[in-house]
This record gives structure tokens, sequence and C-alpha cells, in this order.
């Protein structure tokens, strides 16, 4: 090891283990409460009654608080992170489709699997390649999807032994 070098954890895949059609069903799951709710709404300044207010809320076709729907994407993506992209990403390039298939509430719990949907060796880089993956969450309870995101990630190839 270099001076340079700094020890990382490894659990992600690497470029050669992300191959087009391979689908992980994430082993983490997270029960959303209220706390994580309050706490990520207020921190990241959405005002928005229908997070917070529990009273303006119960008068709204939903009758009760929404889970933050960017809480949400945060987890969809982050619960993926130790079983794909741990330690072997280079860089989340962008976010290509996000869509939200239904409401979560605090106490609901989301499961999470992701597809890789296209892998190519990066042209300027050779040993790295752009992986695009496909995060489902889904909430367990009605197993309904509600929050499907496309992402390209920017991966390490596997170093040379």
């Amino acid at each position: 090891m270099t001076d340079k070098q700094i020890p990382r954890p490894v659990t992600g895949l690497w470029f050669e283990e992300l191959t087009p059609g391979l689908v992980v069903h994430h082993a983490i799951r997270r029960t959303i409460t209220e706390a994580d709710n309050v706490a990520f709404t207020t921190m990241t300044m959405n005002p928005a009654p229908i997070h917070l207010d529990a009273d303006y809320a119960s008068n709204t076709e939903f009758g009760q608080p929404l889970v933050n729907s960017l809480l949400t994407l945060g987890l969809t993506v982050g619960i993926s992170v130790h079983e794909t992209t741990m330690g072997t990403t280079v860089a989340n390039l962008g976010f290509q489709e996000v869509t939200f298939g239904a409401p979560v509430f605090a106490g609901d719990t989301i499961r999470v699997a992701t597809e890789v949907l296209d892998a190519r060796q990066s042209k300027s880089r050779p040993m790295q390649g752009l992986v695009t993956l496909e995060h489902r969450a889904y909430c367990t309870g009605s197993e309904a999807l509600v929050c499907r995101a496309v992402r390209t990630a920017l991966m390490h190839r596997r170093p040379p032994q």
C-alpha cells in the first residue's frame, strides 16, 4: 500500500460483477418512524404541513402525515449500498428517473431490490465502468411499490491481483 492509498471497506460489487439482469434483494429492511420523518423534513427545511402537522394531515385524503418522499428516496438508495456499491463506487453520476407509486406513512417498513439495467466500460477510464441501476422499494405490509429510482454510477473494476 502506498502513502496515498487508504484502506476502505469493500462489501459492494465490482464493475465486472454488476451484469445486466442481476437482481439483488437487499437483506436490510427499514421501518420508518415519525421521528425519522420529522427530523429529515425539518433538516431539509421543508415546511409542508402534510409531513409535520398531524391535525392538518388528518383532514387530507391520506388522513395522516406522509413520509417525505425524499426520505423514501434516500432510504431506497441507501439500503442498497452495502450489498451493491459499498467501497466500489467512484461517483454517483445522476438519476434518470424517480417515481413514487404509493404513499409511505410512519410505521411502514420498506424493503428494496436493485436490478442492474446496463453496464459498459468507461471510454476514458480503463479501470472503471458505468452501471445503470434500478432501485425499487416496496412497503412490506401492502407490497406496494413506493419508490422506483434509476441511477448511473461510475464503478471501480476489480483491482488486478
